[in-house]
């Protein structure tokens, strides 16, 4: 008949999903929600930590960007036009006291001339002409300045600092957020480590949440048996506490890498868990289909006495003469109270399948009416 060929290797069951929750700032644990054992939905809050010092910083970060939006107002309501006619005002002020000062430094340097006033009179002209032309210079300076400056650049920079206050209060909110820690999904609590109180910190979990909707049994294949596995093949776990329970399911995963210090490939055996029967580190075996060799001989298990330990044995046959025939024969597949045989015997030789144990061969036998 047609058999399915197999590999059995040890496995153990682990979720189909995992995690150590974390937090993802420091900070004390205020209240831990949930315990050892406990059933969680995608999202659920976990824990809570103190956040306090984060809220006061989000208020400051809140009011640093009502100022940043404030300067930005201010300067788009013209600001800089407001200081060039300023500075243009000032210009005119100093060109019109240029102008008095040069015409009263010529009117007395023509009286100079003609001796109706002494040389000192004409030396404070002098002296008010250069310092009303140095003032006209410092104005028109002043107002090609601000002329120079572009009010776009203003605008641009007052912006930055509006979305560097923004970002800033974003960051603050976010780590808000953090001290609400939530399950990535849906599962139970596995494992404990911290309580309320306890310092959370971003390299230690405070729990950890596994999925075992589907579980996965994770087998270590010998190296050299590990090439006929391959994924979407049926496969099975027997726990090693379970009496005849047998979980089917499918490969999911055949690792490319050997273990070199075992020397074994690692194989993922998904099954349907959702009654919740199988449980996270259970150990057992997992077998795993291979293919099919089709039309092999098959005898009954009772008939072959196997070497333990291989796939070596022996079986009886009755001979043509009446009596018992010892044939050594390699044994493959067990299944259904039935074995394969690769070699030893041929289809339609006659088997003895009963009272095998203790027969020797050359024993008279006689074979049972229709047999």
């Amino acid at each position: 008949e047609d058999v399915q060929l197999t590999v059995s290797a040890p496995a153990t069951i682990f979720g189909q999903q995992q995690a150590g929750i974390c937090s993802r700032i420091t900070a004390p644990i205020r209240r831990l929600l949930v315990r050892k054992g406990d059933k969680v939905q995608s999202g659920q809050i976990i824990a809570e930590l103190d956040d306090r010092d984060l809220v006061a910083q989000r208020e400051e970060a809140a009011s640093a960007v009502v100022e940043a939006e404030a300067n930005l107002q201010r300067i788009m309501l013209a600001t800089l036009p407001t200081d060039i006619e300023k500075a243009r005002g000032q210009l005119t002020i100093a060109e019109a006291a240029l102008n008095q000062a040069q015409k009263f430094y010529d009117r007395r340097k023509q009286l100079f001339e003609q001796g109706a006033i002494p040389q000192r009179d004409l030396l404070v002209s002098e002296t008010d002409l250069a310092q009303a032309r140095a003032n006209y210079e410092v104005a028109r300076r002043s107002l090609e300045l601000l002329q120079s400056q572009s009010q776009e650049k203003e605008v641009l920079a007052a912006k930055s600092k509006v979305q560097q206050a923004r970002a800033h209060l974003e960051l603050i909110e976010t780590q808000v957020g953090f001290t609400r820690i939530t399950s990535p999904f849906s599962g139970s609590v596995t494992e404990q480590y911290m309580f309320a109180g306890d310092m959370a910190k971003p390299d230690a979990p405070i729990v950890t949440v596994m999925n075992l909707d589907r579980a996965v049994a994770r087998a270590q294949v010998p190296d050299e048996e590990a090439s006929g596995v391959h994924a979407g093949a049926y496969c099975s776990f027997t726990p090693s506490d379970g009496v005849g329970a047998s979980f089917p399911g499918r490969v999911s995963v055949v690792n490319q890498a050997v273990d070199p210090a075992r020397r074994t490939v690692e194989v993922w055996c998904e099954i349907p868990n959702s009654d919740g029967r199988l449980r996270a580190g259970a150990f057992g075996h997992a077998v795993l289909v291979t293919g099919v060799a089709r039309g092999s001989v098959v005898v009954p298990l009772s008939a072959v006495q196997i070497v333990e330990g291989s796939h070596r044995g022996w079986v009886m046959l009755a001979g043509d003469k009446g009596t018992a025939i010892k044939r050594e024969v390699e044994t493959g597949e067990i299944f259904n109270g039935k074995v394969q045989i690769k070699s030893g015997v041929s289809a339609g030789d006659p088997v003895i399948v009963e009272g095998v144990y203790g027969l020797t061969e050359g024993t008279q036998i006689r074979l049972k009416e229709g047999k």
